[in-house]
């Protein structure tokens, strides 16, 4: 494997490929901690060092974590990139059940030229998201109080004196909105840009970099609280290497089911054309464990997350209103909803996207058929139930996953809502390991083209030439990337220079 990395730089595409997509990084990581116009810094400043001193300080839940997960900590700094690349993920599922729903957009998908356009449609509609989020972002800055991101803000701006938002009149508001829209349209642009000309699905990128930015301060937290700790026994100490044996298990048994797949046996007859002879060769239709990956995840916490935000508004200070929020935000309430809305979820996503009649009568046209079930109306049923049990199972390998963090929390004795242990679990740790993997399978099918050694000379990691469709586009040239790199350099610069400064 460390001949592989190393191989990597002998490739000038790819080492070109690799460059652009690291310095795209820095990038959405610099955007993260721009402040947005108009809101004091200081202040953010003051209430994260704040947050910091507080051992007992827990994370949101519900959707505010998923929120926080793929905005990278600018939702709760106010930063440009506050809303992150959640508005383009939403309008990109809203657009795919549409289309598999609605018919007029399930017959433009199948036409020539059909996704240029669905895509442009979900650009319009990232548009139209962000620019509602942005009004709420701008409504929560106006009363941080009540943003539950931003918990304990109030004591902070309490003890500073100064408000979060010195002057939240009518012109700040307009232009905040636009600045969020700005930035999530910047960041939806740098994505396309990663796809085209970097490594690996920059949208997933983006979100995989957002993650794990928050992976330091969870190691430094848990480091704190088993270690570093006044009082801290041996036998805390070994809870922590039981915690890292555990952690290494799981990313193991995810990447085993991730790649898990049922394999279909598809008999193609054969026919003559002209001189040459076409089919007679069996080939296999993959059929995923985890069909619906993390969208059922995503699916419930946003439901089980809607009604509190809902009773925070409209109640925020009645008892019965608190008593509900802290049963649907972490109460045994919460995970038993959560696991029934992820079996829902799972079996309606697999519903909308998998249809087993169009890909009975796409075997049927080209000549291939299932051996020992006839074409037709028995091969759609055949996939079909194929599909169903093989979803029975990956729900319940969600819903483990939706349980563990919890669970490895009470077994270890970490405090709920610790940051480490969203890499135990949930959304986090699905979409690390699967925009990984991904990013693999591309640099190896870069180094097997180039007659190099891939990451694995034996296992289930193949390198497949198909696997390049996502990166049609030419990398970057290579005095481009080093005038790229130089002007992030100028602005890291600047801003070491102005940190410096300001202390």
């Amino acid at each position: 494997m460390i001949s592989a990395f190393a191989n990597t730089w002998k490739v000038p595409e790819l080492r070109d490929r690799i460059l652009f997509t690291l310095a795209m990084i820095v990038i959405v990581r610099l955007g993260v901690h721009v402040t947005l116009p108009g809101v004091d810094a200081s202040v953010i400043d003051a209430w994260m060092q704040d947050a910091k001193e507080q051992s007992d300080a827990t994370t949101a839940g519900g959707l505010q974590a998923i929120l926080g997960i793929f905005s990278g900590g600018a939702l709760q700094q106010a930063g440009v990139f506050a809303l992150g690349i959640m508005p383009y993920i939403s309008a990109s599922i809203m657009m795919q059940l549409m289309s598999a729903v609605v018919p007029k957009l399930s017959r433009l998908r199948r036409e020539d030229g059909g996704q240029q356009k669905i895509t442009q449609y979900t650009r319009y509609l990232t548009i139209a998201i962000a620019l509602v989020q942005g009004v709420f972002v701008a409504k929560a800055l106006m009363a941080p109080e009540s943003n539950p991101l931003m918990g304990g803000i109030g004591d902070t701006i309490n003890r500073l004196g100064r408000d979060l938002v010195p002057q939240p009149d009518v012109l700040w508001q307009i232009i905040t909105v636009l600045t969020i829209v700005a930035g999530t349209l910047l960041l939806m642009w740098i994505g396309d840009q990663m796809t085209e000309r970097g490594i690996g699905n920059g949208t997933s990128i983006i979100i995989t970099v957002n993650i794990i930015a928050a992976l330091p301060g969870a190691l430094l937290q848990t480091w704190q609280y088993f270690v570093a700790r006044e009082g801290a026994s041996t036998f805390e100490v070994m809870m922590l290497v039981v915690m890292i044996a555990m952690l290494l298990l799981v990313i193991a048994g995810t990447i085993a089911i991730t790649q898990a797949q049922r394999r279909i046996a598809i008999q193609y007859a054969k026919r003559v054309v002209g001189r040459k002879q076409f089919g007679g060769q069996t080939q296999y239709l993959p059929l995923k464990v985890n069909y619906a990956g993390v969208m059922p995840i995503i699916f419930a916490t946003a439901v089980l997350s809607l009604p509190t935000i809902i009773l925070t508004q409209m109640f925020p200070n009645a008892g019965w209103s608190r008593s509900l929020q802290d049963a649907l935000l972490g109460g045994t309430w919460y995970y038993v909803l959560g696991a029934i809305f992820i079996f829902f979820f799972s079996y309606f996503w697999v519903a909308t996207m998998f249809q087993p009649s169009q890909i009975s009568e796409d075997l049927k046209r080209n000549g291939g058929y299932i051996p020992g079930v006839r074409p037709g109306k028995p091969t759609a049923d055949f996939l079909d139930f194929t599909m169903t049990r093989l979803t029975f199972a990956g729900a319940i390998f969600l819903t483990l996953i939706f349980f563990l963090p919890v669970a490895i929390g009470k077994l270890v004795g970490l405090p709920p809502g610790s940051m480490v242990l969203q890499f135990f679990g949930g959304t986090s740790l699905l979409i690390l390991v699967g925009v990984i993997l991904d990013v693999m399978r591309q640099v190896e099918t870069h180094l097997l083209q180039r007659h190099y050694d891939g990451f694995l000379r034996k296992g289930k990691l193949k390198g497949r030439y198909d696997r390049l469709s996502q990166n049609s586009g030419t990398a970057g040239a290579g005095t481009a990337i080093v005038y790229l790199w130089a002007f992030i350099g100028l602005l890291l610069v600047i801003g070491a220079v102005a940190w410096i400064a300001r202390g």
